[in-house]
């Protein structure tokens, strides 16, 4: 498949950078850490492909970084906020539909028994930490290294995915009052947690983890790991948070707490929930979600949180889920890709790790197993970003960071699957040592 030239593209990036830090309003939709050439501007996405603005077509796997889990434009997603759009935008009173939405979550999702919406994953967690630190009166919280939870200050502290990209794991601009108070250990080592919490565990309001980590590419908990964390965090007498605004939703109809069989005190959750409009959300158990304003002195509030518009993308993106259960095919898919992938590698004489979780998988360039940030970082960016370029050519969109998933749709086609598959046999030769 041969791309048109990307002039268009090039100009309006060009605009972009006069009036946009970088020229985007995220690090992670830069190129410069594969490469440093100019993004590729979107015109619109339909189903599992984009079109920019030179008219070229790509194979999606980026999926938005995860929540179009039904792909771009799902009719049913469309027509249920051109049905309701008529009725506004937002409001800043309650609304029927993110009440629905509210139940929906509550009954689809096992430990959560009430939820509090936000506008986006980052103020989900922001304040899921501070509801349990006004729960416990304890000051510290525990998270796991190269693990993303949004851009809040403490949660910049040794964090994953577009921080780790553009190689600032620590922010500038975080106070070392609040880094003081944030305490990174490597995931997958229950011997470390162990050990923290016995010496610190009087002091820690919560532990903080994505169940599946998706953010230093897709990593696996060790078969005990959650359930043991769940111990030792009850046992401080903390309260055990699960991120799961990448997973839930994701890999079953639920969360994947749920499909894991470890259930925690509180939830943050996003993307899917919104249908691809802006929506966060947090909650948990019925007696710490109490300590919430206007019942308690936990505050938390914002204008968007709520959105009629999101709620409705949400229940019409659930509703499909729920009715379709795409997952197994998403599986299935997604195995193809990566069986079919690492045979490709071997045969061109490249080395390269696959870990894949249901529909969600990672292509990490280096031959050793990948269980935490340590082994992640060991992948070659420089092998991968010349990887993402060639692929890239071929129609084929991959997020610009080795530590990012790739995001199987219940919209690819087995047609897409051997697209992608052929761009890649060409890219594995053209990449070849030999």
């Amino acid at each position: 498949m041969t791309l048109n030239k990307n002039e268009v593209s090039l100009s309006w990036f060009e605009r972009a950078t006069r009036v946009i830090p970088g020229g985007v309003n995220s690090p992670a939709r830069s190129f410069r850490a594969v490469g440093g050439d100019p993004p590729v501007v979107m015109a619109r996405g339909f189903g599992p492909y984009f079109e920019d603005v030179d008219g070229n077509i790509y194979i999606d796997y980026l999926a938005a970084f995860g929540p179009l889990i039904l792909g771009h434009r799902h009719p049913d997603v469309v027509a249920q906020i051109k049905g309701y759009v008529d009725n506004g935008t937002v409001w800043g009173t309650p609304a029927t539909k993110e009440i629905e939405l509210a139940e929906t979550l509550v009954k689809d999702i096992r430990g959560l028994d009430q939820v509090r919406f936000t506008s986006t994953g980052t103020e989900a967690v922001m304040s899921a930490i501070r509801l349990a630190r006004a729960f416990t009166g304890r000051p510290l919280v525990i998270k796991f290294e190269g693990a993303y939870h949004g851009h809040s200050d403490g949660m910049l502290v040794k964090a994953g995915s577009g921080a780790s990209t553009v190689g600032t794991q620590d922010s500038w601009g975080v106070p070392p009052g609040v880094v003081k108070d944030v305490v990174s250990l490597p995931y997958n080592d229950l011997a470390i947690l162990e050990d923290t919490l016995a010496k610190i565990g009087d002091q820690v309001a919560c532990v903080l983890a994505e169940p599946i980590v998706g953010n230093m590419g897709i990593v696996p908990p060790r078969p005990g790991y959650l359930e043991r964390m769940k111990e030792l965090t009850h046992e401080s007498g903390s309260l055990l948070i699960f991120d799961e605004v990448i997973t839930a939703y994701r890999f079953h109809y639920g969360s994947a707490a749920s499909w894991l069989g470890v259930i925690p005190d509180l939830y943050a959750l996003g993307k899917a929930i919104g249908g691809g409009l802006p929506q966060g959300a947090y909650g948990g158990r019925y007696d710490v979600m109490q300590y919430v304003s206007p019942l308690g002195g936990m505050f938390q509030a914002g204008t968007l949180a709520g959105n009629p518009l999101s709620a409705v993308a949400g229940l019409a993106t659930l509703d499909v889920l729920r009715r379709e259960q795409p997952y197994d095919r998403m599986d299935r898919q997604a195995g193809v890709l990566a069986d079919n992938i690492l045979q490709m590698a071997r045969e061109y004489g490249h080395a390269i790790t696959i870990n894949r979780v249901g529909s969600a998988f990672t292509v990490f360039f280096q031959e050793n197993p990948v269980y935490d940030f340590t082994t992640a970082q060991r992948s070659d960016a420089q092998v991968f970003g010349k990887f993402h370029r060639l692929m890239l050519e071929q129609g084929i969109y991959l997020a610009p960071s080795r530590f990012e998933a790739w995001f199987v749709s219940a919209v690819h086609s087995a047609h897409d699957i051997e697209r992608t598959l052929e761009a890649c046999r060409a890219s594995f030769r053209r990449l070849s040592p030999s």
